[in-house]
């Protein structure tokens, strides 16, 4: 597999892409195409020559003379800088160089970037950003955490067969069980575009099991869960923060209690594996779906681990083929309408 990661992006590239990238070849067999600047990703591989056989690692730089930062508008910046690391990583996968890019950088830029090099999926409207969300009993797929914040009924439909084909095929869940985020279980509970939404799931040829509320998405009630971009992303913000909010009060809970606190190294695994369960770097980047290609863009914070995390998610999803079986599972949808 050949992963092109766009070095230069990220609050603390190029030091974690290339750390990512190294972690990445060291324990695989994919090929990892650094993409930015030449003389700077040089400067940073050599920093490592104490610790690893860099040479020996299927690492190869490939040269881009512009990078997009964090602040940048995306779609100009695109526009505007068609040799930047992003964009080169783009059109290496549009050209058949790469299997699949991915960019800790500004996440904008990439959606921009896969839309413009790679284009959407025949009968896709609009592509979905989805991501894993820890819950009680595994995982749930949320979709879309914002590509699109303002939706149309349709959008929403897409994106439950989209995220549904995913979380089957990569998360390995059989039938999985999809529901659109709302204010109430109802049917009749919620927005014009929810309301909408729903009668259009419901028609769907995938296991629609209604409206969901927030609380039923870590409670482990649904597989897939179904949004508009403008509140998948408050849910993976909000989410996020409470993860470490939770930790750190626990952490303070028991320092509160000395017993309680003595006993520490006896509580740790399950602390040790709370916190992995939880930790968004375990699970790397989104991928994008609905694209022609794979694109995963991570968190801008991402560290080596992260990165290297979200390099096995791209080619996790080369390897189960998604672009191909949402294109059947649209075609099929929409010949079924018609």
């Amino acid at each position: 597999m050949i992963i092109a990661l766009d070095a230069m992006g990220g609050d603390f590239a190029p030091a974690s892409t290339v750390e990512g990238a190294i972690f990445a070849a060291k324990e695989s067999k994919h090929k990892i195409l650094l993409v930015g600047i030449e003389k700077i990703l040089v400067g940073e591989l050599l920093k490592y020559r104490g610790r690893y056989d860099v040479k020996s690692l299927n690492i190869e730089i490939v040269n881009a003379t512009e990078f997009i930062t964090m602040d940048e508008h995306p779609a100009k910046a695109v526009r505007q800088k068609k040799d930047s690391s992003l964009s080169v990583c783009a059109r290496l996968v549009a050209d058949g160089k790469a299997d699949a890019f991915v960019s800790v950088g500004n996440s904008g830029a990439a959606m921009s970037a896969a839309l413009f090099y790679l284009k959407r999926i025949e009968g896709v409207l609009r592509p979905a950003l989805s991501t894993v969300f820890p819950n009680i009993d595994g995982h749930c797929i949320v979709a879309d955490v914002g590509a699109n914040v303002d939706c149309a009924p349709e959008y929403l439909l897409q994106f439950g067969i989209m995220a549904s084909l995913f979380c089957e095929k990569v998360a390995g869940v059989e039938n999985p069980r999809v529901g659109l985020v709302s204010i109430g279980e109802e049917s009749t509970k919620g927005n014009e575009l929810t309301l909408a939404a729903f009668e259009l799931l419901e028609k769907a040829d995938i296991n629609f099991i209604g409206n969901v509320e927030g609380r039923d998405i870590p409670g482990g009630k649904v597989d897939v869960a179904i949004c508009d971009g403008f509140i998948g992303n408050v849910i993976l913000k909000l989410g996020e923060g409470l993860t470490e909010t939770m930790l750190k009060l626990v952490r303070k809970e028991l320092k509160q209690h000395p017993i309680t606190w003595a006993s520490l190294p006896f509580l740790w695994l399950a602390i040790r594996d709370l916190r992995k369960r939880v930790d968004y770097s375990e699970f790397g980047g989104a991928p994008l779906l609905g694209v022609e290609g794979v694109c995963i863009i991570g968190h801008g914070s991402s560290n080596g681990k992260a990165v290297k995390n979200a390099i096995f998610a791209g080619a996790e999803t080369v390897k189960h083929n998604i672009a191909a079986g949402i294109r059947e599972a649209i075609l099929k949808y929409n010949n079924k309408v018609v």
